[in-house]
């Protein structure tokens, strides 16, 4: 009996991974990885997965597609790791909020008059410093200065501008001084612009536990696609440097070669996805920055090794032509990515298996969390095409890896 489920699983699975073709340069690994996600699920979730995985499969890219249709997407897929520190990161809070008041500027305006503040932050206090407009010393308990960014702060996430009036901060460190001064405060975010993935993760983790507590089944199928390219693009070396397409390095095109062609031309063949079953996760912050950290420490591998294979190669056989969307593109040749699979060992394949396993886990742990909902007699979910239209804005800037 066991050994016939095994073949089952084992077709089903072989179908799954074969009716996957490259439609899109770059959406080929998201959407694979997505679906094979769903086989990780215990049989409780297996039902309402399966009936909708190509919904999972195809929405699997809706994120990058939204890249392209607002300004706060893009940081959401990566974190320029080292531009803050080093394994095991330890310098870069795991709180959000504290991640940004940690690298945050906060100004004076004044009228036509703005200056920054001297800004001191240890394990008990938040100072804020100047010796402009007469001098000015506020030491607050940081704790407190923490919750109050989450109360006040916080809701001005996605406004263009964070500005607080002369009152706020009057009230916040007991003084006069702002009103008195007519001194208003800017605050300028300087670490989201390097990405914030992991935090990110805990968001979407919050939301999808939200909508199985709710039986949301329109919005268990959209943050569980969603969710999983988020996770996918986690376990990518590239996703944690600020060297993010080789661009540092004499190296553009790394990205999507690693990310997108090796995948392409290597795992409906080659790589095995048998991965285990979804587990219940215990810790997810913790979870999440483990992900980044194993996938940082691929990053020097990731590099060194197509540099060197760069020297080993001529130009007219690390790269050759196809077709792709009715355009001629320039793209690394199948016998130089598999020269560089090679050397990378199975780490392609291994980041894949890691991502398919914790997008499963995820998926599970957010069900368990809301109660373990039955999703048996779920509703046949139907969605609009406008329901998920994205719609690109021209003035959006990304950076570019394809």
């Amino acid at each position: 009996m066991k050994k016939g489920i095994f073949i089952l699983l084992t077709l089903c699975l072989v179908i799954s991974v074969a009716w996957i073709k490259p439609e899109a340069w770059g959406f080929y690994g998201h959407r694979l990885i997505n679906r094979m996600a769903v086989f990780t699920l215990p049989p409780e979730m297996m039902g309402f997965y399966k009936k909708h995985i190509e919904y999972m499969t195809e929405h699997a890219i809706d994120p990058d597609k939204r890249r392209y249709a607002t300004k706060h997407e893009a940081v959401r897929h990566y974190i320029d790791i080292d531009m803050w520190d080093k394994i095991p990161f330890d310098n870069v809070p795991r709180d959000f909020e504290e991640a940004i008041i940690k690298h945050c500027k906060i100004k004076f305006i004044r009228n036509n008059d703005t200056l920054y503040f001297d800004k001191t932050i240890t394990n008990d206090t938040f100072a804020l410093r100047t010796t402009a407009f007469g001098g000015v010393n506020l030491v607050i308990e940081y704790q407190l200065f923490v919750k109050y960014w989450k109360k006040v702060i916080k809701p001005m996430y996605y406004k263009d501008e964070w500005r607080l009036s002369g009152y706020d901060l009057d009230e916040l460190f007991n003084t006069t001084y702002f009103n008195k001064n007519k001194i208003d405060v800017l605050i300028e975010d300087h670490f989201s612009e390097h990405g914030i993935v992991p935090y990110h993760l805990e968001s979407m983790m919050y939301k999808l536990t939200k909508a199985f507590e709710l039986k949301d089944y329109n919005a268990i199928l959209r943050h569980s696609a969603e969710f999983g390219h988020y996770i996918s693009d986690a376990h990518v070396p590239l996703h944690t440097t600020k060297n993010y397409n080789g661009q540092l390095t004499n190296q553009v095109g790394i990205h999507a070669f690693w990310e997108s062609r090796i995948p392409e031309l290597f795992a409906e063949n080659e790589y095995d996805f048998f991965v285990g079953k979804a587990e219940l996760i215990e810790n997810p912050r913790n979870f999440f920055w483990d992900i980044i950290t194993k996938a940082h420490s691929h990053l020097d591998s990731v590099l060194i090794v197509e540099r060197r294979l760069s020297r080993e190669f001529d130009q007219d056989r690390q790269f050759c032509f196809d077709e792709r969307l009715n355009q001629t593109i320039r793209i690394q040749c199948p016998e130089y990515a598999e020269a560089y699979t090679k050397a990378l060992g199975s780490m392609v394949e291994e980041q894949m298996r890691s991502s398919i396993h914790a997008i499963g886990s995820c998926l599970y742990t957010c069900w368990v969390n809301a109660g373990q909902p039955n999703l048996e007699n779920f509703k046949e979910v139907t969605f609009r095409s406008a329901d998920n239209e994205i719609i690109p804005d021209k003035n959006v800037k990304t950076r570019e890896h394809e």
